[in-house]
């Protein structure tokens, strides 16, 4: 893990120095899946062309457009075009999955990549690098990405869960409040509380558990509690079928009002 860290770090560390300097040279990134390649070169782009990225950046998923046509036609077309930009900054093609080029296609962008080296850049982000050619590879900057440790990923889900206010169950107040607005007969308030649940984008399987926590701990009369139960406990079956719409849960809402709407005439 300490390993997998310090290499992440390190490339981090190597981007961040080019975005500084502003001098970005041929670039390949080189590590598993899902490990923020791609995303990791969009942010330097961004961060040295700023509003001049649009038409100074070309992306290409090369396990899509693999093939010699694909270089020879959108990246020499691309790399060929005028673009006005400030001094020590160069145009950007962004080849994702470049390790599914084709040897023929590698070769041409060989070709590409020094006859326009003046005006263009090149970063070729892959899972293994060593399927791109010789060739290719003395001519850029290698920048390796390793998978992120546990403890990082639980660390900026943290910050994410703190910034955003993010509660991982309904809270119980709220909740509360809706079972006595069905004991109230407020079933237009009920409805409006379960909406903002579902709104919040809190699970049906979450929101169903909630209401039933509470309703067994709620203080009303013992046969309206069983009854309140035993509906929480034939919704929540269904919701565990799969039925896990708003509809379901405030169909829950109108069982219950129904409910306490048949004992107070008993």
């Amino acid at each position: 893990m300490a390993t997998s860290s310090s290499t992440l770090s390190s490339g981090v560390s190597r981007l961040q120095v080019i975005a500084r300097d502003g001098n970005m040279p041929n670039l390949i990134l080189a590590g598993p899946p899902g490990t923020g390649k791609t995303t990791s070169i969009l942010a330097l782009a961004h961060e040295l062309l700023g509003p001049n990225y649009r038409e100074a950046v070309l992306e290409l998923n090369a396990s899509d457009d693999r093939g010699i046509d694909v270089v020879r036609n959108k990246i020499k077309m691309f790399a060929q075009k005028k673009v006005t930009l400030p001094p020590g900054r160069h145009k950007v093609v962004i080849l994702d999955e470049a390790d599914s080029m084709t040897s023929g296609a590698q070769q041409a962008l060989r070709r590409t990549i020094e006859i326009y080296s003046n005006s263009t850049r090149f970063a070729l982000a892959c899972n293994t690098s060593g399927k791109i050619i010789e060739p290719i590879q003395s001519r850029c900057a290698l920048v390796r990405f390793s998978r992120l440790s546990d403890q990082e990923i639980l660390g900026r889900l943290m910050v994410v869960v703190q910034a955003e206010k993010v509660c991982d169950q309904p809270h119980p107040l709220h909740v509360k409040n809706m079972v006595r607005n069905v004991l109230e007969r407020k079933f237009d308030d009920t409805c409006h509380g379960m909406k903002q649940l579902y709104d919040l984008g809190y699970s049906s399987t979450d929101i169903i558990t909630k209401i039933f926590r509470i309703i067994k701990n709620y203080d009303m009369a013992e046969y309206l509690k069983l009854e309140f139960m035993k509906e929480t406990g034939f919704a929540h079956m269904r919701i565990c079928d799969g039925v896990g719409s708003y509809l379901q849960l405030c169909g829950l809402l109108a069982k219950l009002a129904g409910v306490r709407e048949t004992a107070k005439a008993a």
